[in-house]
């Protein structure tokens, strides 16, 4: 049987500060991932887990109706949350509620909260802190009226003589639907407090609102601005294009995203002049022009000079309707937006309204030159807009039929580039070793295993550095608060699925017989705690647990399992401290000959701890099958062990006899994978980024998923495949592909790739040598990833050319950064802009310059 578990224990889940709102109860981290971090129970598990248990809090979820047809269930883990706001009082609270309650419910909680009377209040719907809606249909749900999480709600106090506040609300909305600006006029200010937002990052665009009545005031009141979002951080000065982006929630990915490509001067230029003539109203691939308007707004704001940070609502709220998959507020991958962005906005603002049907022609035998104009032509003939005209290019594509050699050759545009990283396939992991044989002090050994490797390699690895007998091997547990929280006996367990902050231990042991069993050594100390003004004592566990063998089929002698403790903890005794670790008495068992390995005492007539014969006893409690302590100091009688395969003791370690051992050797774990900042051009192997262009370029076979049909073999074929790089846009953005997935897990590569900030020189790599053009780029931004997947924080490095000084975006906050700190291995996508170079051209692989004469 397994030790009983402990109680049930949900901190970590929510926030350590309650909160004071009475509307938001327990409130739990905005990034908790089901499966990582917890397990959602039906209630009739959970009433009979806390019966048996206890321990919490209770975190009760929901139910709803969610999918198109309103036919599929879902727990909602996340109700709105939304932010109330009572005039003219100028009262702020926040609550959670689900987005299956009506209107109704909304109005009785506001009251509750606000202690006011029903008939006396009217309710809008205030996104955007705007009056959208007056909401008084008090049968319709939360989510058939589009609340979206974090927004505005203004609960107005009506009482001008009317006892009847829908006709008081009424008189307050003029024809188009938005409030009467003589009746209320609101401005804010910063708020003193923050909001810890997903996404690591601290949002300080929380405001508290001050209510002014216009009526008797001589002062001019500055309203808000109805348009924008804006908030009362303000990011930098009054230079144009350090405008931040607030965290919305886990929105750091499009965050980062967003900012790359309003700092691309081309579509800074673009965007900012009248592009609407362009719109493709009728373009059945685009989204009818709205997702190129939401940001061209978008980049207007943040190029406005002296602006505050932005709130980017409008716009992800025309993401999520467009392409579902970025809705809520769950992280993404940034270059999936990016992806999404820029062909939705090349779709929105295509040029060609009518695109003609083209067949395309075989090579046949034809000069690349004359098939690639041809391929290219056609391409702009169905697809022409800014996208096109800056981040278009075209590569050659060479298929080789392994059978017949039949080769197919295409052009085709392509919008990034996807570079494969060749990444470093193993990593160090640390681990402590600990001796059952009193031998050896315990030892802190990194060896190198397989990033995907299992716990084979890792024991492997180990075998290797720490001097294992034939007759030994390892044990691995990984521990947590001091108690083994599993052992790791399974070899195909996934490296994986250890943290990078937990420990694991390795034990020494025999190999084991039959009839063995594990004996956990658990380390408590005594500590007061204080409770009703009065001091209790109780024990507490600290250390490290140590883990030896015991092999019995019977009832055990505590004198055995006593000296078996004494044996374990002898290489820690200090000089003066009597260690009788002689367990080759077979009669203190009733195993015999199947004991474990033996250990005579750890004393001797020449080492001068005997000299000093001080009888030693240790404290010590079986946990037996109904987990209750049986004490083990009268050793003479005999104890049953339990049937299960584990065994627990406890050590109850008094101030007396923490001096006479070194315990500092128990403390202290070091974890598994060592974390730290992400290091910056300090890789052991850097990966050039040139190698990894190579890598892309280089011909290799097609996966059996993929194969080719041969026109001539009329066959699917593995034929092998080459890219070239045939035409350059102006601006070339390259993704590194840092994220790998297969059928059981994902993983992040954190290679560092040397990346040159100047003089990226691409003349080389493309197949065109016809062109006289120096292929030379510079760049201008990138994104960057740091920590693991799912659960990491987007960044942004952009350069503003006009200054020619890099800055990093982290959202809301701006700040100035030097170049060298540009490279880091959390590089993720990066923005790379053509470099003019009229008066240079390519002749022959020879540079010449042109001159003119005046």
């Amino acid at each position: 049987m397994l030790k009983r578990p402990a109680i049930i224990d949900n901190s970590d889940l929510i926030y350590d500060a309650a909160s004071e709102d009475s509307g938001m109860g327990i409130e739990i981290h905005d990034t908790l991932l089901e499966g990582r971090d917890y397990v959602l129970l039906p209630q009739e598990v959970w009433n009979q887990l806390y019966l048996w248990y206890g321990g919490g809090p209770t975190l009760a979820r929901k139910v709803i109706s969610a999918g198109l047809s309103q036919t599929e269930l879902a727990v909602e883990v996340y109700p709105l949350r939304l932010q109330l706001l009572e005039v003219p009082k100028g009262d702020r609270s926040t609550m959670r509620i689900s987005k299956k309650e009506t209107i109704g419910e909304l109005h009785r909680r506001a009251c509750e909260i606000f202690d006011l009377n029903l008939e006396q209040v009217c309710i809008w719907d205030y996104y955007g802190h705007r009056k959208h809606a007056l909401m008084n249909d008090m049968d319709k749900t939360l989510d058939d009226a589009n609340l979206q999480m974090d927004q505005d709600i203004l609960v107005e106090i009506i009482n001008h003589g009317n006892n009847n506040a829908s006709d008081g609300c009424a008189s307050y909305v003029q024809d188009n639907g938005t409030a009467d600006k003589e009746a209320t006029s609101i401005s804010l200010e910063p708020s003193k407090s923050n909001l810890n937002v997903a996404g690591g990052m601290s949002n300080k665009g929380m405001s508290k609102t001050e209510v002014v009545q216009s009526q008797n005031q001589t002062s001019s009141i500055r309203e808000l601005d109805n348009a924008s979002g804006h908030t009362g951080v303000s990011t930098r000065g009054s230079s144009c294009g350090l405008t931040g982006l607030l965290n919305l929630g886990n929105t750091c990915f499009m965050n980062s995203a967003i900012q790359c490509l309003v700092h691309t001067p081309e579509f800074a230029r673009y965007f900012r002049e009248d592009y609407h003539q362009e719109i493709n109203w009728q373009n059945p691939l685009g989204m009818v022009g709205e997702l190129a308007m939401a940001f061209g707004d978008l980049l207007r704001k943040l190029w406005a000079p002296g602006r505050t940070s932005v709130a980017p609502r409008p716009f992800k709220a025309k993401l999520a309707r467009f392409a579902p998959q970025f809705s809520g507020y769950n992280q993404h991958d940034s270059q999936e937006l990016l992806a999404f962005l820029l062909d939705g906005l090349h779709e929105d603002l295509n040029r060609v309204k009518h695109k003609p049907y083209i067949k395309s022609r075989d090579a046949d035998g034809r000069p690349d030159e004359e098939v690639a104009d041809e391929y290219w032509a056609n391409h702009i003939a169905r697809n022409d807009s800014i996208i096109v005209d800056v981040c278009q290019g075209q590569y050659k594509s060479t298929l080789v039929c392994p059978v017949c050699n039949k080769v197919s050759v295409t052009f085709d545009p392509f919008m990034y580039l996807s570079l494969p990283l060749q990444s470093t396939t193993t990593c160090t992991m640390t681990v402590t070793v600990f001796t059952c044989d009193g031998s050896k002090l315990p030892s802190t050994l990194t060896v190198t295993v397989p990033k995907q490797g299992r716990c084979r390699d890792l024991i492997q690895a180990l075998n290797g550095t720490c001097s294992l007998k034939q007759n030994e091997k390892l044990l691995l547990a990984e521990v947590r608060d001091h108690l083994i929280h599993r052992f790791l006996e399974d070899p195909l367990i996934s490296l994986s699925t250890i943290k990078d902050d937990s420990h694991i231990v390795a034990y020494k042991i025999p190999k084991l017989t039959k009839n063995t069993k594990y004996i956990q050594l658990v380390h408590r100390s005594q500590e007061q705690v204080t409770s009703d003004a009065h001091k209790i004592s109780g024990w507490r566990a600290f250390g490290t647990p140590l883990v030896s063998v015991v092999s019995s089929d019977g009832p055990v002698r505590k004198v055995y399992l006593e000296r078996i403790v004494k044996r374990v903890l002898s290489p820690m005794a200090k000089i003066g401290t009597l260690m009788d670790t002689d367990v080759t008495d077979s009669s203190m068992s009733h195993a015999g000959e199947d004991s474990a390995e033996t250990c005579t005492s750890s004393m001797n007539s020449n080492d001068p701890k005997s000299k000093v014969m001080e009888p030693l006893e240790l404290p010590l409690q079986l946990l037996n099958e109904d987990n209750v302590c049986i004490d083990l100091s009268s050793g003479e009688e005999a104890v049953q062990l339990p049937s299960s395969s584990s065994v627990t003791v406890y050590l109850d370690w008094s101030q007396k006899l923490l001096k006479k051992f070194d315990t500092c050797h128990l403390e202290n774990l070091p974890e598994v994978f060592k974390s730290g900042p992400v290091l910056k051009k300090a890789r052991t192997e850097p990966l050039s980024l040139y190698s990894c262009l190579e890598s892309f370029l280089r011909e290799e076979p097609l996966v059996p998923e993929d194969m080719w049909f041969c026109p001539e073999c009329k066959e699917r074929r593995q034929a092998s495949k080459k890219l070239d790089l045939w035409r350059l846009p102006e601006v070339l953005v390259i993704h590194l592909k840092r994220f790998s997935y297969s059928r059981s897990m994902k993983h992040k590569l954190e290679t560092f790739v040397n990346f040159p900030i100047h003089d990226f020189e691409l003349t080389n790599y493309v197949a065109n040598k016809n062109s006289s053009q120096r292929q030379l780029y510079e760049l201008y931004a990138l994104t960057n990833h740091y920590g693991s997947m799912g659960s990491g924080h987007y960044t942004a490095h952009i350069k503003l050319i006009e200054e020619n000084r890099w800055y990093n975006f982290d959202d809301s906050h701006i700040s100035l950064i030097n170049e060298e700190e540009v490279k880091s291995a959390a590089a993720y996508v990066l923005f790379y802009r053509r470099v003019k170079t009229e008066d240079v051209s390519v002749s022959n692989g020879v540079q010449t310059c042109a001159s003119t004469k005046k």
